[in-house]
């Protein structure tokens, strides 16, 4: 069997102009070469994988080389030190004894020290010296992927280049150039999955790509490459994006459990539907396009798929998931988060039945302005049944004839004459139910017509607790109770009060419009408002002990205290 070498040693750049995505060091370096102004002590720093040590290794043998001379004469003036398993003092002594020695051959000797963040403090310090004042024929490049673990004096006395993330698409042309290298056909969309994977390494991406073809053969796919891999693919969050744009809540929560079965995290599902929704929202501006970094066939399903969805749903939706990411570790119950959240979704669009907050009537003079004649709708008034001939005459005989009712019987009724229960779907509740709503609106004059007379807040407020009156006499003391917690406030047009929970509020905004009917009526002003809001240091003043509540009942009456006293019983 033919020994294999991997891609990323094989196709390991020999030169500058083959290092992908790091251009700007590239040239820096050259052009140091080329005008002899080369430090002696140089810190490549970066990520993993994007070519750190490769750049040292092909600066070492440019800076001996003339042109004439082959790579394997300058093999013995450069050496490479692993830090990671030589970061003792003794070795960095050894490492300054060697340093003294000049050259046999060519005019620099080129140590290069690998994962330099790794030596110790006091081989860190060992090392001080000789990197201040090397020798002439001595070049240090130290390469780290923790530049902040290095001390100071270190960073001080070197020429730091940071090297950064490679770039998808600069990852994905030189996988794409690999692949035709190799005589494999790969779809545009499996090489930038494979891209992505990598994150922004190099050597990563090019492990991930003989791992894939080891699996697929000559042929990548998209769906081979998201199978070996295990990722989520686009398909998944296109597929999902739909089901919350048609309100098929179903049949996302049914993927979302076909997701987690597969061996996905719904932490991650959550946070990649939120990538999908900025990546949708990137497609609504032509301008801003260009930041999607896809393949062509899934720019194309990106682009169809912004035009459904719109840039207010694509806000609300980032925000969403953004926030169910946020609270995902935290949470207890992290299915049901994510359920919740994909749910939210889903009803962003509905377009359910939108109830009116405010019961008014539309007035005449509305019509009047837009020039529309309304069509005046008259209350049903009860018609009484014209009585049959035979009803008539024993009507008749009874009005001549009559009998007077004895103790022990009970007059009969006719069927036809008892009154009859209508069921709760019946045409006739319905219409009842109507005459009852039409009756709790607020028939509304023009604005011009409505009075706005002045008011004191002492008038108002004695309305408002005329009201509490009002309903603790037909019973409604769970209302009457709420709004007494706290005096309104007012506020030029606007009643202001404050409840310790939620509850009391929803209580009062259900029942806010008798309340502002009255109140309007009572002070003939109708711009006055309700605004509501919560307080939840509120709770702790109506948190009784016992003894508070024996008190407050004493108050009310005085007997109770007599009671326990007779008895002497315990609070």
């Amino acid at each position: 069997m033919e020994h294999f070498v991997v891609s990323a040693r094989k196709y390991r750049p020999q030169t500058f102009k083959d290092v992908v995505g790091q251009q700007a060091i590239t040239n820096t370096l050259l052009n140091a070469i080329d005008n002899n102004h080369l430090a002696q002590a140089l810190l490549f720093t970066g990520p993993r994988g994007v070519g750190k040590t490769t750049c040292a290794r092909i600066l070492a043998k440019m800076i001996n080389s003339d042109g004439t001379e082959t790579d394997e004469d300058f093999a013995f003036n450069i050496f490479e030190l692993d830090a990671a398993s030589n970061n003792s003092v003794e070795d960095i002594r050894s490492l300054t004894d060697q340093v003294r020695i000049p050259p046999q051959v060519g005019k620099y000797k080129v140590y290069i020290i690998d994962e330099v963040h790794m030596l110790s403090q006091s081989a860190f310090n060992a090392f001080l010296k000789t990197l201040e004042e090397p020798p002439k024929h001595c070049i240090f490049i130290l390469a780290t992927t923790e530049k902040h673990k290095i001390i100071p004096t270190i960073l001080s006395r070197c020429q730091i280049f940071d090297f950064k993330r490679i770039t998808v698409t600069d990852a994905k042309e030189y996988l794409k150039y690999i692949a035709q290298e190799q005589g494999i056909e790969a779809e545009d969309d499996a090489l930038h999955i494979i891209a992505q994977k990598a994150d922004g390494a190099m050597r990563d991406a090019l492990s991930i790509f003989d791992r894939v073809v080891s699996f697929a053969g000559k042929k990548l796919t998209r769906q081979a490459v998201t199978e070996n891999l295990n990722v989520l693919d686009y398909e998944t969050y296109f597929t999902s994006t739909d089901y919350i744009l048609e309100n098929k809540i179903p049949e996302l929560l049914i993927q979302f459990n076909t997701t987690l079965s597969k061996g996905f995290d719904g932490h991650h599902y959550i946070a990649g539907l939120a990538s999908h929704f900025r990546d949708l929202m990137v497609c609504k501006n032509e301008q801003t396009v260009e930041l999607l970094e896809v393949g062509e066939q899934t720019k194309a399903k990106y682009l169809t798929q912004s035009k459904k969805a719109s840039q207010s749903f694509l806000l609300q939706g980032i925000e969403l998931a953004n926030d169910c990411d946020l609270k995902y570790k935290s949470s207890k119950n992290q299915r049901l988060l994510v359920e919740l959240t994909l749910m939210k979704l889903a009803s962003i669009t509905f377009d359910g039945e939108k109830k009116n907050s405010k019961n008014y009537i539309i007035p005449a003079s509305y019509f009047a302005k837009k020039g529309i004649t309304p069509i005046p709708v008259q209350k049903p008034t009860k018609q009484t049944p014209t009585p049959s001939k035979k009803e008539e005459n024993t009507t008749t005989a009874n009005t001549q004839k009559p009998v007077a009712p004895t103790a022990t019987k009970t007059p009969s009724i006719p069927l036809n004459a008892r009154k009859k229960s209508s069921s709760g779907l019946s045409l006739r509740s319905i219409r009842l139910k109507k005459e009852h709503q039409i009756k709790q609106m607020e028939v509304v004059h023009d604005e011009e017509d409505l009075p706005k007379d002045p008011f004191t807040e002492e008038a108002l407020i004695e309305a408002w607790y005329a009201y509490v009156k009002l309903i603790e006499e037909k019973g409604q003391f769970n209302l009457a109770s709420i709004l007494s917690i706290d005096k309104p406030k007012v506020k030029g047009t606007t009643i202001h009060v404050e409840y310790p929970n939620a509850t009391n509020k929803i209580e009062v905004e259900r029942q806010q419009y008798p309340l502002l009917g009255y109140i309007r009526k009572k002070i003939n002003n109708y711009d006055i408002n309700l605004e509501i809001t919560v307080n939840e240091q509120m709770e702790k003043k109506y948190a009784y002990t016992p003894q508070d509540k024996f008190e407050k009942l004493a108050e009310k009456n005085p007997n109770i205290e007599l009671l326990r006293k007779t008895f002497d019983l315990d609070i």
